[in-house]
């Protein structure tokens, strides 16, 4: 929290960036008025006070997920727990040790054990536990030598400062691909001729990077963020480790009273978050002193591989404008949706944004979403782009923009990785009117092929699961191989063990991303070649059949 204090002075300190002497005299003028002791501040439930109070407040203690204490003041770490972080160290700070403390326990396990190797290691594990694409390279590494290689592919602005922002050509690219992606508008606003808002886009180093930053800009340190369980495990890094800001799981299952859980799979209904759910985290978060700022929906949702209904979606959005909360709408996975209608052939996705153009104000600028609907997204999962570290985020709350512009300064996008994705996005294709539309096309339908196959197997095996329509992930229930005594972490992680080091399977634990019960497992389909995809799911029915023995 310390830290971004003083980000906030850096940043406020550029809010007047020019090469004239006289707005270089205002800037540090007014540098030297936040530094002051007596800042007039101005408090709004649409943003969050560090926006513009950016002096330390009184010392609090914060608890993140895992119980850990901090605190507001410039040490992060609090005196009694000196001897738990980075205790025999003077050569680092105790953040830094904390910091560390809040990876997921699994990765250490990823971290120690042997990878598979077709000669070296035939017999190491298989990394099915990051959500990354594998199955694209023939794909991806044409087109962009392609694009790198176009004659406009250098301009020469590009070797100076840039908008903090993103250069307006690039945003506006991003815009019109979101529309394109996100489903489209409803019909009403398109004959209002409503659109993205490109100054309302925050391009920067990858989404947990403008994730955090927009976390920072709506919630101040120590206030509570909503998320639905079970949910992506590094949440917990992303939000606590500099922002400070405390995560309160919203267990869905036990608000779902018609629904029964018969001992076979869970229906999806279950881990869909309604007003009762949502109003118990709200009241145990203020509870332990931590006011309801944030409700982040992962959507489509990772780990589950499913996407919300419209009408789940609506219900959120509705709550949260009613109780004055952000809703943080994370679209990360909005192009790799591989199964585009559910049963009743009512479309599978429906993005927040459209949701919150709807209900909204029709004569704002924008989609009209108001103070309370925000969006992310990023290139590393629909474009298998996880080295560009291209990502966005999406306001139309003006409290929070230049805010917003000026943390980008520390995560922006270089100009030559900005003309890259114009490109990219603006390309034409023989198939489809652009590039991107035939690429998302073709990457659907392989990411549905490896579904198939891994779902299948898991049919054939009696393995219970969620029908995935979306991610890269299948979420697996594997209960029914849970050794009888222990707690529910020692039997759940006994069982992962049995998978790692007995049959070479490296998933992700389902208490890691706060699933209410042992035994369920997000196994990623496409980190993987297809030998190695296919021994995969061999080692799969080889541990079952060792525990039908």
């Amino acid at each position: 929290a310390a830290t971004f204090r003083m980000t906030h002075l850096a940043a406020s300190s550029l809010l007047f960036r020019t090469s004239r002497p006289p707005m270089l005299i205002d800037s540090i003028r007014h540098f030297a008025a936040f530094s002051g002791n007596n800042v007039s501040t101005r408090s709004t439930r649409s943003t969050s006070s560090r926006n513009l109070n950016l002096m330390p407040r009184k010392k609090q203690r914060l608890v993140h997920p895992r119980g850990r204490c901090f605190s507001t003041s410039s040490s992060s770490a609090t005196s009694d727990e000196s001897d738990s972080v980075n205790s025999n160290s003077k050569s680092s700070s105790r953040r830094a040790g904390a910091a560390v403390e809040l990876l997921p326990t699994y990765l250490s396990d990823a971290r120690a054990v042997q990878r598979y190797h077709p000669t070296e290691a035939p017999d190491g594990a298989l990394q099915l536990c990051v959500a990354e694409n594998q199955m694209l390279e023939d794909l991806l590494v044409p087109a962009l030598s392609s694009f790198t290689s176009a004659p406009t592919s250098f301009a020469a602005d590009m070797i100076y400062y840039q908008p903090t922002h993103g250069r307006p050509s690039a945003r506006m690219a991003m815009a019109r691909y979101l529309e394109r992606t996100l489903g489209g508008l409803p019909e009403e606003l398109k004959k209002n001729e409503k659109s993205l808002d490109p100054e309302g886009l925050v391009m920067g180093a990858g989404c947990n990077a403008v994730l955090e930053n927009l976390c920072i800009c709506l919630a101040d340190a120590g206030d509570a963020v909503l998320i639905p369980t079970p949910y992506y495990a590094a949440f917990e890094f992303d939000l606590v480790a500099r922002a400070a800001l405390s995560i309160v799981p919203v267990d869905t299952m036990k608000h779902h009273p018609e629904v029964e859980d018969n001992g076979t799979a869970l229906p999806k209904e279950v881990y869909f978050p309604n007003r009762s759910s949502l109003d118990a985290a709200y009241e145990a978060a203020e509870a332990k002193g931590s006011p309801p700022k944030i409700l982040l929906l992962s959507h489509p949702n990772n780990p589950l591989g499913i996407c919300y209904p419209a009408s789940v979606m609506q219900e959120c959005i509705d709550w949260c404008r009613e109780r004055q909360v952000h809703l943080v709408s994370d679209e990360i996975y909005a192009g790799s949706v591989y199964r585009h209608a559910n049963d009743d052939e009512e479309p599978t996705f429906t993005s927040a944004l459209a949701l919150g153009a709807a209900e909204g104000d029709s004569d704002a600028d924008g989609l009209g979403l108001g103070n309370y609907v925000h969006f992310v997204y990023a290139f590393s999962k629909d474009f298998a782009l996880s080295g560009l570290r291209v990502g966005v985020a999406y306001s139309e709350n003006p409290d929070i923009r230049l805010p917003l512009q000026k943390l980008n300064d520390l995560c922006q996008i270089s100009s030559t990785t900005q003309q890259l994705v114009e490109t990219m996005l603006t390309a034409p294709c023989s198939e489809q009117p652009f590039w991107t539309d035939h690429f998302l096309a073709e990457n659907q339908s392989r990411i549905l092929e490896r579904c198939r196959l891994l779902q299948a197997t898991l049919d054939d095996c009696g393995v219970p699961y969620l029908s995935a329509t979306a991610g890269l992930f299948v979420w697996m229930d594997m209960r029914q191989f849970l050794p009888a005594s222990g707690t529910k972490e020692e039997r759940e992680r006994t069982l992962y063990l049995e998978l790692l080091k007995g049959h070479g399977l490296l998933v992700t634990p389902g208490l890691s991303m706060r699933h209410e019960h042992p035994g369920f497992f997000r196994c990623v389909f496409t980190p993987v070649n297809d030998e190695e995809f296919d021994l995969g799911l061999q080692r799969i029915r080889n541990f079952v059949a060792s525990k039908k023995e």
